[in-house]
């Protein structure tokens, strides 16, 4: 019923808010923003080409906000949010949807936690009168916390403890972030998951669930008036429960040295290698370096065939696999990536060394003006095709406010992108790649002598087993 976890990431701190005939709605482009008196921040995105719409619920609170000792409760409470009101029973939010030709879902991340409904635009009131009901009047029953806490406990066991490229990940991020809480994993820890509460759950909604923690966002066939005059009946009696506090987190301090890992294990086939460093996120009005480092991650590693690495190692046969991936969606300083899989029977010592070079002459020379012109090209494409429906242009907006950029911030992007040179490129390469903090993760192959037969086929526990697959939405 739920979204896979998105390792996904910036936060909106609302001042008190005047009222409605103090704040009126602003138009660009087809997108009208407003917010209502009790803090809820609206943007309305028309799209009329077909008799849908979209309504997303963006919660400004994710697993870095979580407590040291209760990882995992934002995702816990995402599970619980579809176990009812006193309007409806647990599980009828869904029902209705599906019911109605629609379909809904939700998922967590570091920076924040969203719901999502699409359905035909005659029926856009009533998902709205639901998702305002289990905004303002979730109930969990004593039962429904203990059985969707092992609902969870057995996602983690299929998504992560039964995967070694899941739990190798785990590793890195918690080996990369020393202090700050993107070292957790989202899911959360199973230790801690064990314990977790319905108080704890509870207390999660209470403090973080209102109205002036969230962003409200409809797309697809709907008119901004339409939009304001729905919001204001269904989430404008909810009150906010005091003010928007600052999201205040421990912060990464200056890292000096490079630190190496490796994990091994029989079910992996093949080595690869990641090495990942702390890099700059989006901000409010100041995205040149993100853009910069968008556009180096594609050329870089975005095809196999013309990135610079699928060049040199890919096609001249030193690796089988390259990759590397930066998202500035993030309320503080995200990561870079770079990947690889080794050529059979190049060492992963070789691989590595072959990697540094590569890396060596690119931070030496920089990007060529023809490979940023077809990158950048193709970054807008990619741009385009995504957002060419309104649940893309949705989650554009929605991750975006939801991480602290503002409706221009995200307006703005692909001229901040399309501005971006060589010059800027190497830069940016150059304060994060050249950095000695690094971490370089080795995921390896057990040797065959200490391979025990029985556990690559051993099953988990079955108290850890999966009962029902999830929709991925």
């Amino acid at each position: 019923m739920h979204r896979p976890i998105l390792p996904v990431l910036m936060a909106l701190t609302l001042a008190p808010l005047p009222s409605l005939a103090e704040m009126p709605a602003s138009e660009t482009n087809g997108i009208t923003h407003f917010t209502l008196p009790n803090g809820l921040e609206t943007v309305v995105i028309q799209d009329h080409r077909a008799p849908v719409v979209v309504q997303m619920v963006w919660y400004k609170i994710g697993s870095a906000d979580e407590q040291p000792g209760k990882s995992g409760i934002a995702h816990y409470l995402e599970h619980l949010m579809f176990k009812g009101t006193e309007k409806l029973e647990p599980g009828e939010l869904s029902k209705t949807v599906t019911a109605n030709g629609g379909m809904d879902n939700a998922f967590t991340s570091f920076d924040y936690t969203a719901y999502f409904q699409r359905i035909a635009s005659d029926r856009l009131p009533l998902v709205m009168e639901m998702e305002a009901d289990r905004m303002a009047n979730l109930r969990i029953g004593e039962d429904d916390w203990q059985a969707e806490r092992q609902v969870v406990l057995e996602e983690r066991a299929q998504r992560v403890d039964s995967d070694p490229a899941a739990l190798f990940a785990e590793e890195r991020y918690a080996t990369l972030f020393y202090n700050h809480p993107y070292g957790r994993p989202i899911i959360g820890w199973r230790a801690e998951m064990e314990g977790l509460t319905r108080e704890d759950a509870l207390k999660w909604y209470d403090d973080h669930y209102s109205p002036n923690e969230a962003v409200l966002i409809l797309a697809g066939d709907v008119t901004p008036e339409r939009a304001r005059e729905l919001a204001e009946q269904y989430y404008g009696p909810i009150p906010a429960k005091g003010e928007a506090e600052p999201r205040i987190r421990p912060q990464e301090p200056t890292q000096r040295s490079p630190r190496r890992m490796e994990m091994t294990d029989p079910r992996v086939p093949q080595p690869v290698m990641t090495r990942s460093y702390v890099a700059p996120e989006r901000n409010p009005g100041d995205q040149k370096d993100a853009a910069a480092l968008t556009v180096l991650a594609e050329l870089l590693g975005g095809s196999m065939q013309t990135s610079v690495l699928g060049r040199e190692l890919a096609l001249k046969g030193k690796a089988l696999w390259v990759n590397a991936g930066y998202d500035g969606f993030s309320v503080d300083p995200t990561s870079f990536a770079i990947s690889l899989v080794p050529a059979d029977g190049m060492s992963p010592e070789d691989a590595e060394a072959e990697l540094d070079k590569v890396l060596a002459r690119f931070l030496e020379t920089g990007p060529d003006q023809a490979d940023l012109d077809r990158v950048k090209t193709q970054i807008e494409a990619a741009r385009v095709y995504e957002l060419d429906s309104a649940h893309g242009r949705a989650y554009d907006y929605g991750q975006g406010l939801a991480t602290g950029l503002s409706v221009e911030d995200v307006k703005d992007w692909p001229d901040i992108l399309a501005a971006v040179t060589a010059q800027d490129v190497l830069a940016a390469a150059r304060e994060v790649l050249g950095s000695q903090a690094s971490v370089t993760g080795w995921l390896l192959p057990a040797p065959p002598e200490a391979t025990p037969a029985p556990a690559a086929a051993k099953a988990p526990p079955a108290s850890s087993q999966t009962t029902k697959p999830e929709v991925q939405g």
